[in-house]
């Protein structure tokens, strides 16, 4: 492994494929950054309501009432339809968080997160020592080493409104919210993020999951508090669902947001399956390292499973808020190891501002497997600019099509309101 100072970069593109040095760092030597990839979003058996451990149902034969679907009681918890039959071996494709991260670890992820849905009835009632709670917390513990790190976390999946609908991921956090408990809406849920005691190693951070253009109370509530724990929004979701105009709906609302994938799998099969990658800039493969690059918005989504992307403007590394400036001067660097693979040559770059508006483009005279973009832009009015990748398939995951985007990388912020 090579590492290449900032100050080198510029005059050719010599980065290597799993590291980068950011510069502004400070009087001493500044941080080296990996690009480790991963999966923040995965629900496992304790995911009781509905999952991969479940046969599909009977459709209802023609004049037959269609049965009622996941039941809630009056506390708000979450029951499977009373309908509902388990698989006879539905172990073999569903099982406890310590199932799926040992999964996960012979597949090469980096890391990857658990996220039950907190209103299930084994989570009940939420507690830092509720049994699955803690039985989740210590799994995630016992599978971390010096080569995976497990995440343990929860999807706030509250849907039933008022005060807006729409699904967050919680990582880190000691305990938990019912989503569906009486009086739990959007704004009590961002005031428990503000307080919410930390897991361990790491700060508690927060993301926006699949969201439809105008989610969360048309992206409601927003303080510079919570600003700084929801750090991510997914833009793809389940390997290939894209969420991009949520994406830009979210930064025009002034979430400082950065793009990861969740693939939202209930159950072991996407482990193995699904080759959409969430991907970030961590100063080591550690709890700590990896929630604090969540937490500085150095992360990436993208279809392809091992697409190393990175860039700077001004010297700062993507994810950052810049001082307010007129000139902004990227330097973009983008490698796909497949060196084999036609399909995954680079053949464009945008780089996205405002509204979604797309501000400069760069189509490399020839696709190669590596492509290096130093545009300078002037502009005194964006409050955010963000880049996009394509390249020649569009990716790994299914149907991918060359006429799609592959790739979206953290905003860099202007300092603008």
């Amino acid at each position: 492994m090579r590492n290449i100072n900032l100050a080198s970069v510029g005059s050719s593109l010599t980065l290597c494929l799993w590291a980068l040095v950011a510069s502004g760092a400070g009087p001493d030597e500044p941080p080296v950054y990996h690009i480790y990839a991963g999966n923040t979003h995965a629900h496992t058996a304790f995911t009781w309501s509905h999952g991969d451990q479940w046969q599909k149902p009977k459709a209802p034969a023609a004049g037959e009432k269609k049965e009622p679907g996941l039941y809630v009681d009056a506390s708000g918890a979450q029951f499977p339809a009373k309908t509902q039959v388990l698989k006879a071996d539905w172990q073999k494709g569903q099982g406890p968080p310590a199932a799926h991260f040992a999964l996960a670890k012979a597949s090469g992820y980096d890391f990857y997160a658990s996220t039950d849905h907190s209103q299930e009835a084994d989570f009940q009632p939420p507690s830092a020592d509720n049994a699955n709670w803690a039985a989740t917390k210590r799994m995630a513990a016992e599978a971390s080493d010096e080569k995976f790190v497990a995440v343990a976390g929860y999807e706030h999946s509250e849907n039933n409104g008022p005060a807006g609908s729409g699904h967050l991921n919680v990582f880190n956090s000691d305990s938990y919210l019912n989503a569906l408990a009486p009086g739990v809406d959007l704004p009590v849920f961002y005031k428990w993020l503000k307080t919410a005691k930390a897991n361990g190693d790491g700060p508690v951070v927060a993301s926006f999951n699949h969201p439809g253009p105008h989610q969360y109370n048309d992206w409601g509530y927003r303080d510079a508090e919570v600003t700084e724990i929801i750090t991510m929004l997914e833009v793809i979701n389940s390997n290939n669902k894209i969420h991009y105009e949520g994406f830009v709906n979210a930064l025009d609302k002034g979430w400082r947001v950065s793009p990861v994938c969740g693939n939202d799998n209930h159950g072991l099969w996407g482990i193995t399956h699904h080759t959409s990658r969430t991907f970030v800039l961590a100063t080591a493969r550690t709890k700590g390292a990896i929630l604090d690059a969540m937490k500085h918005r150095r992360t990436y989504a993208s279809l392809d499973r091992n697409l190393q992307c990175t860039y700077t403007v001004n010297g700062r590394i993507m994810g950052s808020l810049l001082e307010r400036a007129g000139e902004f001067r990227f330097d973009i660097s983008i490698t796909d190891p497949d060196a084999d693979e036609p399909k995954d040559v680079i053949t464009k770059i945008d780089i996205i501002k405002d509204g979604g508006v797309v501000a400069e483009t760069y189509t490399p005279a020839k696709a190669e497997h590596t492509a290096s973009w130093r545009p300078v832009i002037r502009d005194e009015k964006s409050k955010y600019f963000f880049v996009r990748v394509w390249n020649a398939g569009g990716g790994d995951a299914p149907n991918g099509r060359a006429g799609n985007p592959v790739a979206w990388l953290a905003p860099v912020w202007t300092g603008r309101e």
